[in-house]
Protein backbone atom coordinates (compact mmCIF):
# COMPACT_ATOMS: atom_id res chain seq x y z
CA UNK A 1 0.00 0.00 0.00
CA UNK A 2 1.29 3.44 -1.07
CA UNK A 3 0.46 6.14 1.23
CA UNK A 4 0.86 9.37 -0.44
CA UNK A 5 1.65 12.35 1.97
CA UNK A 6 3.07 15.98 1.19
CA UNK A 7 5.97 15.61 2.79
CA UNK A 8 7.39 12.18 1.44
CA UNK A 9 8.27 11.00 -1.97
CA UNK A 10 6.17 8.08 -2.90
CA UNK A 11 7.83 5.06 -2.71
CA UNK A 12 6.98 2.71 -5.65
CA UNK A 13 7.74 -0.93 -7.12
CA UNK A 14 8.61 -0.21 -10.77
CA UNK A 15 8.44 -3.63 -13.02
CA UNK A 16 7.63 -2.61 -16.36
CA UNK A 17 7.90 0.04 -18.50
CA UNK A 18 4.49 1.67 -18.37
CA UNK A 19 2.65 2.61 -15.61
CA UNK A 20 -1.77 2.73 -15.86
CA UNK A 21 -3.52 5.03 -13.27
CA UNK A 22 -7.00 5.12 -12.44
CA UNK A 23 -8.44 6.97 -9.69
CA UNK A 24 -12.51 6.45 -10.40
CA UNK A 25 -14.20 3.41 -10.39
CA UNK A 26 -14.60 2.82 -14.41
CA UNK A 27 -11.01 4.23 -14.58
CA UNK A 28 -9.88 0.98 -12.54
CA UNK A 29 -12.22 -1.02 -14.35
CA UNK A 30 -10.22 -0.27 -17.81
CA UNK A 31 -6.58 -0.28 -16.05
CA UNK A 32 -7.21 -4.14 -14.92
CA UNK A 33 -8.04 -4.61 -18.59
CA UNK A 34 -5.22 -3.05 -20.06
CA UNK A 35 -2.81 -4.88 -17.47
CA UNK A 36 -4.10 -7.76 -18.06
CA UNK A 37 -3.00 -7.36 -21.61
CA UNK A 38 0.05 -5.07 -21.85
CA UNK A 39 3.75 -6.80 -21.99
CA UNK A 40 5.69 -4.11 -18.76
CA UNK A 41 2.89 -2.25 -17.32
CA UNK A 42 2.33 -1.36 -14.16
CA UNK A 43 -1.42 -0.96 -12.45
CA UNK A 44 -1.95 1.53 -9.88
CA UNK A 45 -5.22 2.71 -8.32
CA UNK A 46 -7.17 3.92 -5.59
CA UNK A 47 -7.00 1.94 -2.27
CA UNK A 48 -10.88 2.10 -1.77
CA UNK A 49 -11.54 0.28 -5.04
CA UNK A 50 -9.98 -3.01 -3.96
CA UNK A 51 -11.00 -5.95 -5.61
CA UNK A 52 -8.57 -8.46 -3.10
CA UNK A 53 -6.42 -9.85 -6.21
CA UNK A 54 -4.14 -7.01 -6.48
CA UNK A 55 -1.01 -9.07 -4.54
CA UNK A 56 -2.22 -11.68 -7.28
CA UNK A 57 -1.66 -9.65 -10.27
CA UNK A 58 1.11 -7.03 -8.63
CA UNK A 59 -1.48 -4.21 -8.70
CA UNK A 60 -0.14 -1.17 -6.71
CA UNK A 61 -2.99 0.46 -4.53
CA UNK A 62 -2.57 3.71 -3.15
CA UNK A 63 -4.13 6.42 -0.28
CA UNK A 64 -3.93 10.10 -1.13
CA UNK A 65 -4.02 12.69 -3.78
CA UNK A 66 -2.74 11.17 -7.07
CA UNK A 67 -0.91 14.44 -7.59
CA UNK A 68 1.88 13.17 -4.97
CA UNK A 69 1.94 9.87 -7.04
CA UNK A 70 3.08 11.18 -9.85
CA UNK A 71 6.53 12.60 -9.34
CA UNK A 72 8.10 9.08 -8.80
CA UNK A 73 6.30 7.95 -11.80
CA UNK A 74 7.33 10.65 -14.09
CA UNK A 75 10.78 9.98 -13.56
CA UNK A 76 10.50 6.13 -13.24
CA UNK A 77 8.69 5.21 -16.07
CA UNK A 78 8.70 5.61 -20.17
CA UNK A 79 5.21 6.25 -20.48
CA UNK A 80 2.16 7.05 -18.19
CA UNK A 81 -1.86 5.83 -19.18
CA UNK A 82 -3.53 8.06 -16.96
CA UNK A 83 -7.47 7.72 -16.73
CA UNK A 84 -7.92 11.27 -15.38
CA UNK A 85 -9.35 14.07 -17.15
CA UNK A 86 -7.25 16.01 -19.57
CA UNK A 87 -7.27 18.91 -17.74
CA UNK A 88 -6.31 17.43 -14.26
CA UNK A 89 -3.35 15.79 -16.00
CA UNK A 90 -1.96 18.70 -17.76
CA UNK A 91 -2.28 20.50 -14.05
CA UNK A 92 -0.16 17.90 -12.35
CA UNK A 93 2.33 17.41 -14.84
CA UNK A 94 3.25 20.72 -15.57
CA UNK A 95 5.77 21.21 -12.72
CA UNK A 96 7.04 18.20 -13.85
CA UNK A 97 8.24 19.03 -17.51
CA UNK A 98 11.97 19.12 -17.71
CA UNK A 99 12.67 18.03 -21.96
CA UNK A 100 11.13 16.63 -24.78
CA UNK A 101 14.01 14.07 -24.77
CA UNK A 102 13.67 12.73 -21.76
CA UNK A 103 10.19 13.33 -19.85
CA UNK A 104 7.95 10.17 -20.96
CA UNK A 105 5.30 9.66 -22.81
CA UNK A 106 1.69 10.69 -21.28
CA UNK A 107 -1.14 9.22 -22.73
CA UNK A 108 -4.77 10.16 -21.27
CA UNK A 109 -8.16 8.23 -21.29
CA UNK A 110 -11.22 9.44 -20.64
CA UNK A 111 -13.43 7.72 -18.02
CA UNK A 112 -15.59 5.99 -20.30
CA UNK A 113 -12.37 4.99 -22.74
CA UNK A 114 -13.87 5.79 -25.65
CA UNK A 115 -11.18 8.42 -26.45
CA UNK A 116 -7.03 7.91 -25.79
CA UNK A 117 -5.16 11.35 -25.84
CA UNK A 118 -1.78 11.71 -26.94
CA UNK A 119 -0.66 14.31 -24.52
CA UNK A 120 3.38 14.53 -23.90
CA UNK A 121 6.07 13.47 -25.74
CA UNK A 122 4.56 12.06 -28.91
CA UNK A 123 7.34 11.59 -30.97
CA UNK A 124 10.44 10.91 -29.22
CA UNK A 125 8.36 9.71 -26.32
CA UNK A 126 6.65 7.31 -28.22
CA UNK A 127 3.03 8.39 -26.74
CA UNK A 128 1.88 8.49 -30.55
CA UNK A 129 1.97 4.71 -30.91
CA UNK A 130 1.24 4.23 -27.24
CA UNK A 131 -2.26 6.32 -28.23
CA UNK A 132 -2.62 3.93 -31.11
CA UNK A 133 -1.98 0.55 -29.00
CA UNK A 134 -4.29 1.66 -25.77
CA UNK A 135 -7.07 3.28 -28.17
CA UNK A 136 -6.73 -0.26 -30.23
CA UNK A 137 -6.82 -2.54 -27.13
CA UNK A 138 -10.05 -0.55 -25.68
CA UNK A 139 -11.75 -0.10 -29.01
CA UNK A 140 -11.33 3.29 -28.41
CA UNK A 141 -10.50 6.93 -30.94
CA UNK A 142 -6.94 7.75 -30.76
CA UNK A 143 -6.67 11.45 -30.41
CA UNK A 144 -2.90 12.73 -31.96
CA UNK A 145 -2.20 16.29 -32.85
CA UNK A 146 1.42 16.45 -34.42
CA UNK A 147 1.23 17.06 -37.56
CA UNK A 148 4.40 15.24 -38.89
CA UNK A 149 2.57 11.58 -37.15
CA UNK A 150 2.30 10.36 -40.86
CA UNK A 151 5.16 7.78 -41.32
CA UNK A 152 2.35 5.04 -41.13
CA UNK A 153 4.72 1.32 -40.07
CA UNK A 154 5.36 -1.05 -37.11
CA UNK A 155 6.33 0.22 -33.56
CA UNK A 156 8.56 -2.91 -32.63
CA UNK A 157 8.50 -2.34 -28.70
CA UNK A 158 4.62 -1.82 -29.09
CA UNK A 159 3.26 -4.45 -31.95
CA UNK A 160 0.63 -6.44 -30.96
CA UNK A 161 -0.12 -5.30 -27.36
CA UNK A 162 -3.62 -4.67 -27.61
CA UNK A 163 -3.97 -8.47 -28.30
CA UNK A 164 -1.54 -9.21 -25.02
CA UNK A 165 1.70 -10.38 -27.23
CA UNK A 166 4.72 -10.37 -25.55
CA UNK A 167 8.02 -10.34 -26.72
CA UNK A 168 10.96 -12.91 -25.79
CA UNK A 169 13.72 -10.61 -25.51
CA UNK A 170 14.28 -7.23 -25.67
CA UNK A 171 17.64 -7.77 -27.31
CA UNK A 172 17.07 -6.90 -30.95
CA UNK A 173 14.44 -4.09 -29.97
CA UNK A 174 16.36 -1.63 -30.92
CA UNK A 175 18.69 -2.70 -34.07
CA UNK A 176 14.88 -3.96 -35.15
CA UNK A 177 13.07 -0.76 -34.53
CA UNK A 178 15.43 1.30 -36.51
CA UNK A 179 15.49 -1.27 -39.75
CA UNK A 180 11.59 -0.47 -39.85
CA UNK A 181 11.96 3.10 -39.23
CA UNK A 182 14.83 3.20 -42.16
CA UNK A 183 12.29 1.33 -44.32
CA UNK A 184 14.79 -1.59 -44.87
CA UNK A 185 13.32 -5.07 -46.02
CA UNK A 186 11.04 -6.15 -43.29
CA UNK A 187 10.23 -9.78 -42.65
CA UNK A 188 6.95 -10.23 -40.77
CA UNK A 189 6.17 -14.05 -40.19
CA UNK A 190 3.25 -15.11 -38.77
CA UNK A 191 2.36 -18.75 -37.71
CA UNK A 192 -0.39 -17.58 -35.30
CA UNK A 193 -2.60 -15.30 -32.95
CA UNK A 194 -4.45 -12.14 -34.62
CA UNK A 195 -4.57 -11.39 -37.91
CA UNK A 196 -5.79 -7.78 -37.80
CA UNK A 197 -2.62 -6.19 -36.75
CA UNK A 198 -1.96 -3.76 -39.29
CA UNK A 199 -3.88 -0.26 -37.93
CA UNK A 200 -1.02 2.12 -39.39
CA UNK A 201 -2.12 3.47 -42.38
CA UNK A 202 -4.19 3.03 -45.45
CA UNK A 203 -1.95 -0.24 -46.51
CA UNK A 204 1.31 -1.93 -45.87
CA UNK A 205 4.43 -0.40 -47.09
CA UNK A 206 6.66 -2.30 -49.93
CA UNK A 207 9.35 -2.70 -47.30
CA UNK A 208 7.51 -4.78 -45.10
CA UNK A 209 6.81 -8.74 -46.24
CA UNK A 210 4.64 -11.13 -44.80
CA UNK A 211 4.89 -14.81 -44.81
CA UNK A 212 3.24 -17.37 -43.15
CA UNK A 213 6.64 -19.72 -42.23
CA UNK A 214 10.38 -19.05 -41.42
CA UNK A 215 11.77 -20.54 -44.32
CA UNK A 216 9.79 -18.45 -46.84
CA UNK A 217 10.99 -15.61 -44.82
CA UNK A 218 14.76 -16.81 -44.66
CA UNK A 219 14.81 -16.97 -48.65
CA UNK A 220 14.37 -13.48 -49.06
CA UNK A 221 16.77 -12.51 -47.48
CA UNK A 222 14.96 -9.30 -45.00
CA UNK A 223 17.38 -6.79 -43.14
CA UNK A 224 14.87 -7.66 -40.08
CA UNK A 225 12.33 -10.37 -38.77
CA UNK A 226 9.08 -9.63 -36.48
CA UNK A 227 8.18 -13.48 -35.80
CA UNK A 228 5.10 -13.92 -34.37
CA UNK A 229 4.66 -17.47 -32.70
CA UNK A 230 3.99 -20.12 -30.23
CA UNK A 231 6.36 -22.54 -31.13
CA UNK A 232 9.52 -22.78 -29.61
CA UNK A 233 12.23 -22.35 -32.62
CA UNK A 234 14.62 -24.63 -33.86
CA UNK A 235 18.47 -23.99 -33.94
CA UNK A 236 18.11 -23.68 -37.78
CA UNK A 237 14.61 -21.39 -37.47
CA UNK A 238 16.82 -19.19 -35.16
CA UNK A 239 18.94 -17.79 -37.87
CA UNK A 240 15.84 -15.65 -38.59
CA UNK A 241 16.46 -14.18 -34.74
CA UNK A 242 20.00 -12.74 -35.76
CA UNK A 243 18.29 -9.03 -36.38
CA UNK A 244 14.64 -10.10 -35.54
CA UNK A 245 12.00 -10.17 -32.67
CA UNK A 246 10.07 -12.96 -31.30
CA UNK A 247 6.61 -12.19 -30.14
CA UNK A 248 4.69 -14.73 -28.21
CA UNK A 249 0.74 -14.59 -29.18
CA UNK A 250 -1.62 -15.80 -26.60
CA UNK A 251 -3.23 -18.52 -28.59
CA UNK A 252 -2.67 -21.49 -25.85
CA UNK A 253 -5.26 -22.87 -24.08
CA UNK A 254 -5.25 -25.53 -21.16
CA UNK A 255 -7.97 -27.63 -20.72
CA UNK A 256 -7.76 -29.09 -17.30
CA UNK A 257 -9.21 -31.76 -14.68
CA UNK A 258 -7.57 -32.82 -11.36
CA UNK A 259 -8.47 -34.39 -8.20
CA UNK A 260 -10.02 -32.29 -5.13
CA UNK A 261 -7.05 -31.24 -3.35
CA UNK A 262 -4.05 -31.24 -5.73
CA UNK A 263 -1.10 -28.37 -5.50
CA UNK A 264 -0.81 -26.13 -7.39
CA UNK A 265 3.02 -27.67 -7.76
CA UNK A 266 1.87 -30.55 -9.51
CA UNK A 267 -0.68 -28.87 -11.33
CA UNK A 268 2.42 -26.64 -12.86
CA UNK A 269 4.54 -28.94 -13.45
CA UNK A 270 2.16 -31.20 -15.53
CA UNK A 271 1.57 -27.89 -17.39
CA UNK A 272 5.27 -27.37 -17.60
CA UNK A 273 6.18 -30.92 -18.95
CA UNK A 274 3.36 -31.26 -21.40
CA UNK A 275 4.64 -27.37 -23.38
CA UNK A 276 7.71 -28.81 -23.11
CA UNK A 277 7.06 -31.95 -24.87
CA UNK A 278 4.72 -30.40 -27.49
CA UNK A 279 7.46 -27.12 -28.07
CA UNK A 280 4.81 -24.96 -27.05
CA UNK A 281 6.04 -21.30 -25.52
CA UNK A 282 4.78 -20.77 -21.32
CA UNK A 283 4.62 -17.33 -22.54
CA UNK A 284 1.71 -17.89 -25.27
CA UNK A 285 -0.53 -19.66 -22.89
CA UNK A 286 -4.00 -17.37 -22.54
CA UNK A 287 -6.20 -19.44 -20.50
CA UNK A 288 -6.60 -22.31 -18.50
CA UNK A 289 -10.40 -24.19 -18.72
CA UNK A 290 -12.40 -26.56 -16.47
CA UNK A 291 -15.58 -27.62 -15.25
CA UNK A 292 -17.40 -25.49 -13.44
CA UNK A 293 -17.01 -27.97 -9.73
CA UNK A 294 -13.38 -27.30 -10.05
CA UNK A 295 -14.25 -23.08 -10.10
CA UNK A 296 -12.85 -23.30 -6.20
CA UNK A 297 -10.17 -25.44 -6.79
CA UNK A 298 -7.11 -23.84 -4.72
CA UNK A 299 -4.56 -25.58 -7.40
CA UNK A 300 -5.50 -24.36 -10.54
CA UNK A 301 -7.08 -20.71 -9.24
CA UNK A 302 -3.22 -20.47 -7.39
CA UNK A 303 -1.63 -21.63 -10.73
CA UNK A 304 -3.97 -18.70 -13.15
CA UNK A 305 -3.19 -16.34 -10.99
CA UNK A 306 0.52 -16.62 -10.52
CA UNK A 307 0.85 -16.66 -14.57
CA UNK A 308 -1.72 -14.10 -14.92
CA UNK A 309 -3.91 -16.62 -16.99
CA UNK A 310 -7.92 -16.60 -17.47
CA UNK A 311 -9.47 -18.81 -15.53
CA UNK A 312 -12.57 -20.40 -17.30
CA UNK A 313 -15.19 -23.25 -15.95
CA UNK A 314 -17.86 -24.52 -17.90
CA UNK A 315 -21.06 -26.73 -17.02
CA UNK A 316 -21.26 -30.38 -17.68
CA UNK A 317 -24.10 -29.48 -20.18
CA UNK A 318 -21.68 -27.37 -21.88
CA UNK A 319 -18.93 -30.01 -21.81
CA UNK A 320 -21.21 -32.24 -23.56
CA UNK A 321 -22.29 -30.33 -26.08
CA UNK A 322 -19.25 -30.68 -27.52
CA UNK A 323 -18.12 -33.53 -29.65
CA UNK A 324 -15.28 -35.49 -28.07
CA UNK A 325 -12.63 -37.89 -29.22
CA UNK A 326 -12.16 -39.95 -25.73
CA UNK A 327 -15.05 -39.45 -23.56
CA UNK A 328 -15.14 -40.94 -20.17
CA UNK A 329 -18.11 -42.77 -18.26
CA UNK A 330 -16.17 -42.73 -15.42
CA UNK A 331 -15.69 -38.91 -15.34
CA UNK A 332 -19.84 -38.78 -16.44
CA UNK A 333 -20.53 -40.57 -13.02
CA UNK A 334 -17.99 -38.18 -10.79
CA UNK A 335 -18.96 -34.77 -13.17
CA UNK A 336 -22.04 -35.19 -15.39
CA UNK A 337 -19.54 -34.70 -18.21
CA UNK A 338 -18.48 -37.28 -20.26
CA UNK A 339 -15.39 -35.60 -20.41
CA UNK A 340 -13.46 -31.96 -19.25
CA UNK A 341 -10.15 -30.81 -20.42
CA UNK A 342 -10.95 -32.17 -23.59
CA UNK A 343 -14.21 -29.53 -24.35
CA UNK A 344 -13.08 -27.12 -21.95
CA UNK A 345 -9.88 -26.63 -24.67
CA UNK A 346 -12.17 -27.25 -27.76
CA UNK A 347 -15.22 -24.95 -25.64
CA UNK A 348 -12.58 -22.16 -25.41
CA UNK A 349 -10.39 -22.13 -27.93
CA UNK A 350 -12.91 -22.82 -30.88
CA UNK A 351 -10.78 -25.42 -32.04
CA UNK A 352 -12.14 -28.72 -33.89
CA UNK A 353 -8.39 -30.46 -33.57
CA UNK A 354 -6.36 -30.51 -30.36
CA UNK A 355 -3.11 -30.03 -30.02
CA UNK A 356 -3.11 -32.81 -27.46
CA UNK A 357 -6.85 -34.44 -27.04
CA UNK A 358 -5.95 -35.97 -23.53
CA UNK A 359 -3.09 -36.53 -21.25
CA UNK A 360 -3.21 -38.41 -17.97
CA UNK A 361 -0.32 -37.57 -15.39
CA UNK A 362 -0.70 -38.29 -11.34
CA UNK A 363 -4.09 -35.91 -10.26
CA UNK A 364 -3.77 -34.27 -13.30
CA UNK A 365 -5.29 -34.61 -17.05
CA UNK A 366 -4.70 -32.22 -19.34
CA UNK A 367 -5.44 -30.54 -23.26
CA UNK A 368 -3.95 -28.18 -25.57
CA UNK A 369 -6.19 -26.19 -27.95
CA UNK A 370 -4.50 -23.39 -30.28
CA UNK A 371 -6.69 -20.74 -30.90
CA UNK A 372 -7.18 -20.59 -34.20
CA UNK A 373 -7.46 -17.16 -36.36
Amino acid sequence: MIELQEEHKAVIEQHGDYAIVAITKHGVELARKLGHSFQNADVYYMSKFEKGDEAAKNIQLFTGSVRLLLPSLFESYKGLIIIISLGAVVRMIAPLLKDKKTDPGVVVIDDKGEHVISVLSGHIGGANELTKEVAAALKARPIITTASDVQGTIPVDLFGKRFGWIWDSAEKLTPVSAAVVNEEQIAVVQESGEIEWWHYGPSIPENIKVYDSIPKALEAKPDASLVITHRKLSEEENVILHNGVLYRPKVIVLGMGCNRGTSSKEIETVIDETLEELQFSKKSVKALCTIDIKKDEAGLLEVANKNKWEFIYFTPKALNSVKMELPSETVFNYTGAYGVSEPAAKLYSGAEILELVKKKSGNVTISVAIIPY
